[in-house]
């Protein structure tokens, strides 16, 4: 059956702050441990069918082939007995104690064994991310110092994307030898850099930046570099061999893009050389334009929310516009996201402490009663559920 997916996500973020010392749970803030059957109806409630799911890996991953499925076990069953069709996220934004963090040389392999454990253990999941957003993981992780291993250079980002993509290929690899027709979301966040003036160092390191979102996917869908970007990784650590590595692999035949947006994505490099949010300046059709010319893959709106919660419906209205209008120009667009289903915690400091401040952004808020956005979303959804697929996305079917 192939349709086009309308679909939420339960927000499931666990990256480690305060030097490795604290872990913020997403999963435990919004009290998903308590309610996971409820959340779970309100997605079929909504009438969504798709789930971005990412199970607590932190938790189940216990060491070397050592796994706890006991909470993934029960949500699964009641996912089946729902229908709903996750698109399970296996690493989003952090990893277990015992791995450390993405510097570690073992993260590709050690991912790639709890990827495969997965599909044994769960061969009726066909969807699946294996990293969330490679390029936020690394950056906060490894170049702005907020998250996981918290440094501050460019030797350090590189080393986590490169472990990061290396992870994803193997992932994806892995899964497919369990299930041939398996479809991966490779979600990433949607970033744009505007130079504030015509200053010659400014353009420079926007111009770079708009390189540097790109690292990422490019070693994952073996997309050659720029001469300049190439350089930039075999200064701070890649091998050439390993670039060569990256180069050889074949993952995108079945892989959807998966564009994440947020006003907060489209930046603006000031006078002093450093970033600030810009807003909505281009918006999402303009810059998944990029990516689409870059990867020429089917595309899915992976996230999208706002924290003014009365601006909502008009903010998920102006994102499915966004959708339409690409679509009309060709741009194979197989999905559409609100992220998430309920609020958030502590999203408005980007994780970078425990505050227990409540992030507005669900469609329902942590008692579990809906915003006005969840009735616009319900409403856009049976407006627009038979939404035909474009031609080049028909082998992503639910099977």
């Amino acid at each position: 059956m192939a349709e086009f997916m309308f679909a939420t996500g339960i927000e499931c973020s666990y990256p480690t702050i305060d030097g490795g010392r604290w872990r913020i749970d997403q999963l435990k803030e919004t009290k998903h441990y308590e309610n996971w059957k409820l959340d779970l109806k309100l997605v079929r409630d909504l009438g969504l069918r798709y789930l971005r799911y990412g199970p607590p890996l932190h938790l189940i991953f216990e060491a070397p082939d050592k796994y706890d499925w006991t909470f993934t076990d029960q949500v699964c069953e009641v996912m089946r007995q729902l229908e709903i069709v996750p698109i399970m996220d296996l690493c989003h934004f952090g990893v277990p104690d015992w791995l450390e963090n993405f510097q570690n040389r073992e993260l590709p392999q050690r991912l790639t064994e709890y990827a495969t454990a997965f599909a044994k253990r769960y061969p009726w999941v066909q969807f699946y991310t294996p990293v969330n957003e490679m390029y936020v993981t690394a950056r906060m992780s490894a170049l702005d110092g907020v998250w996981n291993e918290q440094l501050r250079s460019d030797d350090a980002f590189v080393r986590a994307t490169c472990n990061l993509a290396k992870a994803s290929v193997l992932m994806m690899q892995a899964i497919q030898r369990e299930r041939a027709d398996a479809v991966f979301v490779n979600s990433e966040s949607s970033e744009f850099y505007q130079a504030c003036c015509p200053d010659r160092e400014i353009r420079r390191i926007a111009d770079f930046e708009n390189q540097r979102r790109f690292i990422a996917l490019d070693l994952m869908y073996g997309v050659p570099m720029r001469g300049d970007v190439y350089a930039y990784l075999m200064d701070h650590g890649m091998s050439r061999d390993e670039y060569q590595w990256f180069m050889e692999q074949d993952v995108a035949r079945r892989a959807i893009l998966g564009v994440d947006y947020y006003e907060w994505n489209e930046k603006l490099i000031n006078s002093d050389g450093k970033p600030e949010n810009l807003g909505e300046l281009f918006g999402w059709y303009v810059i998944t334009s990029q990516y689409y010319e870059r990867y020429k893959r089917p595309v899915m709106h992976t996230e999208t929310n706002t924290p003014d919660a009365d601006d909502a419906p008009a903010w998920l209205w102006r994102q499915w516009h966004n959708v339409q209008l690409i679509r009309q120009n060709g741009v194979p667009v197989v999905g559409f996201t609100w992220y998430s289903l309920q609020d958030q915690v502590d999203w408005n400091t980007g994780l970078n402490k425990a505050i227990g401040n409540i992030f507005p952004v669900g469609l329902y808020d942590l008692n579990r009663d809906p915003r006005p956005v969840a009735q616009a979303y319900k409403h856009l959804v049976e407006m627009f559920r038979n939404e035909p697929l474009l031609a080049g996305a028909e082998i992503f079917q639910v099977q």
